[in-house]
């Protein structure tokens, strides 16, 4: 990659037109959540069933997340995000048309296949991109891509966009026909500019290579301890989105405010992204700012179980966003900087990270479900989201010592 200022112009282009596929993804991925109340009514769903459409998605990384990762370092990041959006628009298509729990799921988890590959392909073609030194910048950007997808699908989507269109199944079929359409524009970027062309000849598919560089990753103990946060950080963040704007409904707030009060959770959780690895690394402190922002999360959470649907609400899930915000890129940031980890192993070990992480990701959603059919309250849910965060305290703590 030359580094003159065309090729660096570029290179950002590439990024921000990619970032595109994850604010399309985060769109489709939460107009579930957004519309769950009303799906719930229509298809009559239990709430076990609703927390298992939630946590849909996160289930396909658990097998996935591992293979996708190897894969996508192989393939490229150009024809691997192409394929992934082309996938979950297909399957949002689908969604439009179901009939029930079972077709919905099916579609659900198809649309997971397809997210795999944005996760892993908007590392790698930063990594393809740019130099290791200079990720920073362009990770925030497809994270803000991502964050925006989500914050419009509740703050517009549900309150403006529904009703306008006619409810949740056109809203989805149109959704879904924006992500192919997007898909194919971004296959024909990706063939004018030979993005996968620009990589390093990397590891053969040899079924060698990629089992030493599994066994040196899953020994790794203080990769260990990240992976426990990064579990931690999925069940907060998708047992959050994924029942917040049903939750507050339940405390009487209308479908349009309830939406709004989610999309200002993700507003936070942008600052949250944004600032804590700025400080994080100019105080040359990253395992002190997990502990700081788990601590954060929690306070935030316990907020919302006490703020019925006042300020204290507002406030508790506006600091729930800047702590879980705060997690996100120091999960990322961290596994290149371990040592026996760097640069080369980093997909695989952020795999790793989300092939067990997203077992939070999917229990999360599903068991504010389960709880809320057993007791009628989501109370217990959001104590467990709670314990959670003090969790991601403690293994920074263990991060820290071991660092000293």
């Amino acid at each position: 990659m030359g580094h003159g200022t065309g090729s660096h112009r570029q290179a950002y282009a590439l990024v921000v037109l990619a970032a595109g596929s994850y604010t399309c993804l985060m769109f489709v991925w939460f107009s579930l959540p957004a519309f769950l109340s009303t799906i719930i009514a229509e298809l009559d769903l239990s709430s076990t069933q609703a927390g298992v459409l939630a946590g849909a998605v996160p289930l396909t990384y658990i097998p996935l997340a591992l293979f996708s990762g190897l894969a996508v370092d192989r393939v490229g990041p150009g024809r691997s995000l192409a394929v992934g959006v082309l996938i979950y628009g297909v399957a949002q298509i689908v969604r439009s048309t179901a009939g029930g729990f079972p077709s919905l799921l099916a579609a659900t988890l198809f649309l997971g296949i397809g997210a795999t590959a944005i996760t892993f392909g908007l590392p790698k073609l930063v990594g393809v991109l740019f130099p290791p030194e200079a990720t920073g910048r362009p990770s925030a950007i497809y994270l803000i891509g991502a964050s925006a997808g989500s914050a419009l699908v509740f703050a517009v989507g549900r309150p403006v966009l529904g009703p306008w269109l006619g409810g949740w199944r056109p809203l989805f079929f149109w959704s879904g026909v924006v992500a192919v359409g997007y898909g194919l524009c971004w296959l024909l970027v990706t063939w004018r500019v030979d993005i996968d062309g620009r990589m390093a000849a990397t590891d053969s598919f040899s079924l060698k290579s990629v089992v030493d560089d599994l066994r040196l990753v899953l020994a790794h103990r203080e990769l260990r301890l990240v992976v426990v946060i990064g579990t931690m950080y999925l069940l907060l963040n998708h047992g959050l989105q994924g029942w917040l704007p049903t939750l507050l409904e339940d405390r009487g707030l209308s479908a349009g405010l309830a939406g709004q009060a989610t999309s200002l959770l993700i507003g936070a959780y942008v600052v949250g992204v944004l600032v804590v690895p700025e400080f994080a690394d100019r105080f040359e402190a990253r395992r002190p700012a997990l502990m700081g922002c788990g601590t954060v999360a929690f306070l935030g959470v316990t907020g919302i179980i006490l703020g019925d649907t006042g300020a204290l609400v507002v406030a508790g899930i506006v600091v729930t966003g800047l702590g879980v915000g705060g997690v996100s890129p120091l999960v990322r940031a961290i596994p290149p900087d371990l040592e026996g980890i760097g640069a080369r192993l980093t997909g695989t070990a952020v795999g790793f990270i989300f092939a067990v992480g997203e077992i939070g990701g999917f229990f999360g959603p599903m068991l504010i479900g389960v709880f809320h059919d057993a007791t009628g309250s989501f109370v217990p849910g959001l104590a467990m989201l709670a314990g959670g965060a003090l969790v991601v305290v403690l293994a920074g703590w263990g991060l820290q010592r071991r660092a000293e």
